[in-house]
């Protein structure tokens, strides 16, 4: 398999916080590479905003 990385900024100012890499396999990433100190994302799709958050119950739960 091949392994590539996914680079990611936590913040929309791109000066906020320093980008990070995130492992891809397969078209996979693990969650646990996404929520590290964090517990919520925010996804850009087009011009929609989504919100990708970790439950205190391990589950996940992605709203517009």
């Amino acid at each position: 398999m091949k392994n590539s990385k996914l680079n990611a900024s936590e913040g929309t100012d791109s000066l906020a916080k320093p980008l990070r890499s995130v492992a891809v396999d397969s078209h996979r990433i693990d969650s646990r590479d996404l929520f590290v100190g964090t517990r919520e994302l925010t996804i850009a799709h087009g011009d929609d905003v989504y919100r990708l958050r970790l439950t205190s119950q391990n589950k996940l739960i992605l709203t517009k």
